[in-house]
């Protein structure tokens, strides 16, 4: 058996008759030339970083193109750190997920420092401060969900946390963006050195959601004299910060049993999937999809390693703007949370077996070929028929990843305005008229029967966590399968919030339809589907 703190430099053939691929470089000089001269700091330490941005890293390493390795800040789950990153010296399995069922896997080892980025934990939290002191940092990336970035309500407000960041020192920081600030802010104190902030998370123009965030924290500060009017103007001066927009693409689930059962089978040993007390599912090993994409904004003023040598698609703001609004709100995500809403409703556990439903493959379908495509620009690097042909014919049915829609339906009172309101803009801006969309408010209405936690059999099922989960699920907490309800006076919260939707679905003509929908789907058991079937007008 094989451990991922084995030599793989001098246990080389232990790694071979197991079937990993291990990298060409000493992890120990990796981890010496990054405390000298740190390049590259990450936030966030999970499933999605660990298979992809760090494989980029380590391709990069093999082939000489980068010396230092990557420091990776957890400011969410200080377990990641203590019981996945530090046991394994920061190593980790990637396994590559292959459609015929085999596996790809490759012995990770360029992550050179893990921290836990939190006030409270005050040796990381200086420990980060003194890199980005560091002239040689050239970038930031950061994989920490939608909701890392939040700084307001569901009512657009500022959160208590956001405002206590604002009132408070940049070292009292609590939120991610104000404790990213405070980072920026003792790096303008070390000479205004420059720095490229680079979001690579699933949401449309990201890069800018970022900005303005740290804008947010820092322009408060100055109000409040806490910081000088500088600060800001170095925060937006692009020959010293800038935040590139990019576009990540690449199937990340939780850790899985069969997974780990077949990589004990083949010789390797650490396989015990961690929960963590903050319920964070991670393990030595991390399960992904082959097909991937990362495309990034070309603007580092301190320049950048040679991304592109390890597959990274550097570009202009326009085109990763395209390519971005292209797969996040047409071709993939938009599909993804339908087969979520609906897959949680259906009692499906497996994304692959969704695709196997032809009811829900009709509704992708719909929304990928018909409602999506014909509004989204075509980037011209990827083309955007052939990435749904793509996702549907191959990525989503690859029964080898054991990706769920109970793992996608997290969060999605944040997803739905990007994933779907970037699409009804354009039906907007174009005077088409969103009435005459089906898949749409279907998902709309999918999704707010979704908030009742009853399947279509009357089952009751646990929803994925959600930051607004409980305040929506109080509409809807009352209504009964097949019972006589006003419709109307339980959704019209929820459809007329343009926190959620990007608009009042009743300005645009979707909100009576998107109830309509609903109220069929609450006839009874079995609703949900027939609903479906009358919407798409499926023969």
């Amino acid at each position: 058996m094989v451990k991922l703190l084995d030599n793989y430099l001098t246990d080389l053939d232990q790694f071979t008759e197991a079937g990993i691929a291990v990298p060409k470089y000493s992890q120990a000089e990796m981890v010496a030339a990054t405390t000298q001269n740190p390049r590259w700091v990450h936030f966030g330490g999970g499933n999605l970083f660990r298979c992809f941005h760090a494989k980029v890293a380590q391709d990069l390493l093999n082939s000489r193109d980068l010396k230092s390795g990557i420091v990776v800040a957890e400011t969410y789950d200080d377990g990641v750190i203590d019981q996945i990153y530090h046991p394994y010296n920061n190593r980790m399995l990637q396994v590559v997920m292959k459609q015929d069922g085999s596996y790809v896997e490759t012995l990770i080892a360029s992550v050179a420092e893990s921290l836990y980025y939190n006030k409270q934990n005050t040796a990381d939290w200086q420990r980060l401060c003194e890199i980005f002191e560091q002239p040689s940092l050239q970038m930031v990336t950061m994989s920490i969900t939608e909701k890392g970035y939040q700084l307001t309500d569901i009512n657009g407000e500022l959160t208590a946390a956001a405002r206590a960041d604002i009132a408070n020192q940049p070292d009292d920081a609590v939120t991610n963006m104000g404790a990213i600030a405070r980072l920026l802010w003792a790096r303008f104190n070390a000479g205004q050195l420059p720095i490229a902030m680079v979001s690579t998370d699933n949401f449309s123009e990201n890069g800018q959601r970022f900005q303005d965030a740290i804008l947010t924290i820092a322009r408060g500060w100055v109000v409040n004299n806490i910081v000088p009017q500088e600060f800001v103007d170095y925060l937006q001066d692009t020959t010293k910060v800038t935040f590139p927009w990019s576009m990540i693409d690449r199937i990340t689930p939780n850790p899985a049993e069969n997974v780990a059962e077949q990589l004990a089978a083949s010789g390797f040993e650490d396989t015990e999937i961690v929960h963590t007390a903050k319920h964070t599912n991670i393990a030595p090993f991390g399960n992904t999809e082959e097909t991937h994409y990362l495309v990034i904004e070309d603007a580092f003023p301190n320049g950048r390693p040679a991304l592109e040598q390890a597959g990274v698609i550097l570009t202009d703001r326009e085109t990763v703007n395209d390519a971005d609004q292209m797969k996040v709100t047409a071709c993939l995500n938009p599909l993804h949370t339908a087969l979520a809403i609906f897959g949680c409703l259906l009692d499906y556990h497996s994304i692959a077996a969704e695709l196997a439903d032809q009811h829900l493959l009709t509704l992708i379908k719909q929304l990928g070929y018909r409602e999506d495509l014909p509004v989204v620009k075509d980037p011209k690097i990827i083309n955007p028929k052939e990435f749904i042909d793509q996702l549907i014919t191959k990525r989503l049915p690859n029964k080898n990843i054991p990706d769920t829609p109970q793992r996608i339906a997290s969060d999605t009172s944040q997803k739905i305005p990007v994933r779907y309101g970037v699409t009804l803009q354009h039906y907007l801006n174009a005077g088409r008229n969103v009435t005459e969309l089906k898949a749409i408010p279907l998902i709309f209405a999918g999704w707010c029967r979704y908030l009742m936690a009853l399947d279509d059999q009357g089952e009751a099922f646990q929803p994925s966590p959600d930051p607004l989960l409980a305040t929506l699920q109080s509409y809807v907490a009352d209504i009964k399968l097949g019972a006589d309800v006003d419709v109307h006076q339980h959704l019209q919260p929820i459809l007329s919030n343009k926190q959620i939707f990007g608009f009042n679905l009743y300005e645009i003509g979707l909100g009576e339809k998107v109830e309509q929908l609903f109220a069929q789907m609450i006839a009874g058991q079995g609703a949900v589907v027939a609903t479906i079937v009358n919407t798409l007008e499926e023969k």
